[in-house]
């Protein structure tokens, strides 16, 4: 699995206007619908029903909050970098300003897993987070995010 595979070039955006987790959440749910054609209300859904559980706020600047839903086959990807960092109950208590949500089949098992890890080596590199904050074209966050070394599995 490469983060190619589950990240669509069209799937990263730059948002100015998100300043709360619902919010964001709306964001990335029409980015999903827009994407992927999935439906926006389940993804918020799931993606709050998940974010209860615990926050997604894994440190350094970075959230990556995931669910399961009914009605996909494969793990999707989205990518948004935040112009203003908004709270999101990290673990660091540090703002959040890059969030790759990832969705995953309801009964994706490993894969799901997979992907979580990949997603999660990825944004732990220094270099890629610090070319992510200084880049604001979709474009070159996609080729950021996917030509980076951690992005592949065995």
């Amino acid at each position: 699995m490469k983060l190619g595979d589950i990240l669509q070039p069209n799937a990263v955006k730059v948002l100015v206007g998100s300043n709360t987790k619902k919010r964001l959440f709306q964001d990335l749910g029409e980015l999903a619908e827009a994407c992927y054609g999935l439906d926006t209300e389940q993804v918020v859904t799931a993606l709050l029903e998940r974010e209860s559980l615990g926050p997604t706020g894994v440190g350094h600047g970075v959230a990556l909050p995931h669910a399961r839903m009914e009605g996909i086959d494969s793990v999707q990807g989205m990518f948004i970098r935040l112009e203003k960092p908004m709270d999101f109950e990290a673990i660091d208590r540090q703002p959040v300003d890059l969030v790759f949500a990832l969705l995953a089949p309801a009964h994706a098992g490993v894969d799901h897993l997979k992907a979580l890890a990949l997603v999660s080596r990825t944004m732990r590199d220094q270099n890629v987070l610090s070319k992510l904050r200084s880049n604001s074209d979709p474009a070159t966050l996609h080729t950021i995010l996917t030509d980076a070394p951690a992005t592949q599995l065995a």
